[in-house]
């Protein structure tokens, strides 16, 4: 299966870019999701995919780069059943954050989830869109695919 890309959102407050980096090679859960939609999107998620790390509230952007690490599996922040989660480890901090408005700015984005769903907390980005916001935001892609 080819690549995927995705993007995770968080409130700085609650869990913050430091906070992923500091999870190391094992990376965390990415607990706490109560979206039917977005709990799916982490049911398609394989380990190798790629996301955008996004701070949502005051900063709203990307500031980095993480990968899943393991699958869905059961969220271990509830009992309940229905609710999964992936875990995931931070492997690039962007150069320059892409903000929220820049990404509105550029038609190329106009379909993004992001810009027609900024509420989701987890998302799927395409290819193209992946592109375009790690040039944004000075990043390499090329030897971001080189490391893995």
């Amino acid at each position: 299966m080819a690549k995927q890309y995705w993007l995770f959102k968080t409130e700085p407050s609650t869990w913050s870019w430091e906070d992923q980096v500091a999870k190391g090679e094992t990376g965390e859960e990415w607990d706490g999701v109560r979206n039917y939609q977005a709990r799916n999107f982490m049911r398609d998620m394989a380990v190798g995919d790629l996301g955008f790390f996004y701070l949502s509230q005051r900063d709203k952007a990307v500031v980095g780069i993480i990968e899943v690490v393991a699958e869905a599996h059961p969220d271990s922040t509830t009992e309940d059943h229905r609710w999964e989660c992936v875990d995931i480890r931070a492997i690039a901090k962007l150069p320059k954050p892409v903000p929220l408005d820049r990404i509105k700015a550029d038609p190329r984005l106009s379909e993004m989830v992001l810009v027609k769903n900024s509420r989701l907390s987890v998302q799927p980005v395409t290819e193209e869109e992946w592109r375009i916001v790690c040039d944004m935001g000075g990043l390499d892609i090329e030897s971001l695919q080189r490391r893995g």
